[in-house]
């Protein structure tokens, strides 16, 4: 087989449609897919023009032609049509000029179909609107799942007791909420919460991961669509306008592409929406909160999120602390997972070993809350015995201590080698901290620029160690 032969064959076997063009429009390559695509055959495109083929297409729709007259590729480009044989078809398409010796030569197209996924998304949002119209009401907190309420926030840290106490004020307003925090942290708990304890309560709470959703089916799923934008297109509300009246929360918002969160921002700034395709706005009464997994500082600094957007969310932000710097959370959060379990394994377990205890409060739980759960209940679906042991806990929380000899670290006293890790790795971070804070006489900024952290980070764990500078 020639080399010719065998990139045909490897193209062949490609599940997705691959069309290309030479530079003057006309079709030198159209595979099986992008053929089943639109209903057609090889035969019936190979070697003819692109707009003989596609009259419905111009040199100023057709991706491909454009491509060709700027050189610029277009990444991603939703598309919606029927094709010869009445099919629907969603496909997100990405278009890249070839390129030899500096002379544009033709253009190549490849289309991802998802139109199953669309359709999944579609039925969904169709589910929910007949069951708000079918009760004639706004979609209720029960309804939506928003069962959580402050008083299911288990916690004696300060700090968590202080953003409680914040949290309940903010949820008396409507402004934007930004919330961020490590996975695992209950983000969604507290939104809840907040939720619950305002005068929207009574009114819709709609839930969206964000990262859950492809990019090219967020757009209509958020905002909507009006019928007849594109061939089979209906009227379907958007969760905007499902959460009338109530709190929209959308998760991992930098997830969204750019240009969402562009008309994202048009919608906080004048609460009007306008459906994909529709020449028509309406008002909106919706409370947005979002969330992420990152700091703000890190998802400016990576530019997955727009600088204007965050500053229109930013009104007020709440950082959930990792539960590594709760203390005296996880003790109780065991007992309280214990009883949980309890009643729903029908087990009597009265508690943890005094080995295992220490064990889990040593512990780093990078999986935060969600990772302790997971823990206590793999370790009551096998226990027989009344305690939970250090042979019940899975092996990345029972991992030995190091040796006297091991712990031996320079520039630490006596009394800081008889400490535990926890203790001791503060302890090197404080030290950091006020030799950068020294070195930058004051400088938050710099010092945390030579740290190699976010200064809202900085500032954080300034005032935990109650540094003065």
């Amino acid at each position: 087989m020639d080399t010719k032969e065998m990139l045909k064959a490897i193209l062949r076997s490609i599940d997705e449609g691959i069309h290309v063009i030479d530079h003057k429009g006309r079709t030198i390559y159209y595979n099986q897919i992008a053929a089943d695509h639109d209903g057609l055959t090889s035969e019936e495109v190979i070697g003819k023009p692109l707009l003989d083929v596609f009259p419905s297409l111009s040199p100023q729709t057709s991706t491909m032609l454009k491509v060709i007259e700027s050189g610029k590729p277009i990444y991603n480009q939703q598309q919606t049509y029927r094709n010869l044989r009445g099919k629907m078809i969603d496909t997100v398409n990405t278009t890249i000029p070839i390129i030899v010796k500096g002379n544009i030569v033709g253009a190549v197209e490849i289309a991802k179909d998802y139109s199953r996924i669309k359709d999944l998304s579609n039925k969904l949002l169709d589910l929910q609107t007949r069951i708000d119209r079918r009760k004639n009401k706004a979609l209720t907190v029960e309804d939506n799942q928003a069962i959580y309420q402050f008083n299911d926030i288990y916690t004696k840290d300060s700090k968590m007791l202080k953003l409680m106490e914040k949290a309940k004020k903010i949820a008396q307003t409507s402004s934007p909420v930004f919330v961020y925090g490590e996975t695992g942290t209950g983000k969604e708990l507290l939104v809840q919460s907040i939720h619950h304890a305002s005068p929207r309560s009574h009114g819709p709470f709609i839930s969206q991961n964000c990262a859950a959703i492809p990019p090219s089916l967020l757009e209509s799923m958020i905002f909507g669509t009006k019928k007849g934008t594109f061939t089979g297109s209906d009227n379907r509300e958007g969760l905007f306008e499902l959460a009338h009246g109530g709190t929209l929360f959308l998760d991992e918002i930098h997830t969204l592409p750019y240009d969402l969160q562009a008309k994202l921002l048009r919608v906080l700034e004048d609460g009007v929406v306008r459906r994909v395709g529709a020449t028509t706005s309406f008002k909106t009464n919706v409370r947005v909160i979002v969330a992420t997994n990152e700091t703000p500082e890190v998802l400016l600094q990576k530019e997955t999120l727009r600088k204007d957007l965050y500053y229109r969310l930013n009104v007020v932000s709440i950082h959930l602390p990792p539960l590594r710097e709760r203390d005296g959370d996880i003790e109780d959060l065991v007992h309280l997972f214990i009883r949980n379990y309890n009643h729903q394994f029908h087990k009597s377990i009265k508690g943890v070993a005094h080995k295992a205890m220490a064990a889990i409060k040593n512990y780093e739980w990078p999986g935060n809350i969600r990772e302790l759960e997971h823990c206590i209940e793999s370790a009551m679906n096998f226990l027989d015995g009344e305690y939970i042991t250090l042979e019940d806990l899975p092996e990345e929380v029972c991992k030995r201590k190091a040796s006297p000899t091991e712990n031996k670290i320079p520039g630490l006293n006596s009394n800081m080698e008889q400490c535990g890790l926890k203790e001791t790795l503060s302890h090197i971070e404080k030290q950091l901290i006020l030799k950068e804070l020294d070195h930058s006489k004051g400088n938050i900024k710099q010092a945390a620029k030579r740290l190699q952290i976010p200064r809202q980070t900085l500032q954080y764990k300034i005032g935990k160690y109650k540094i003065k500078h």
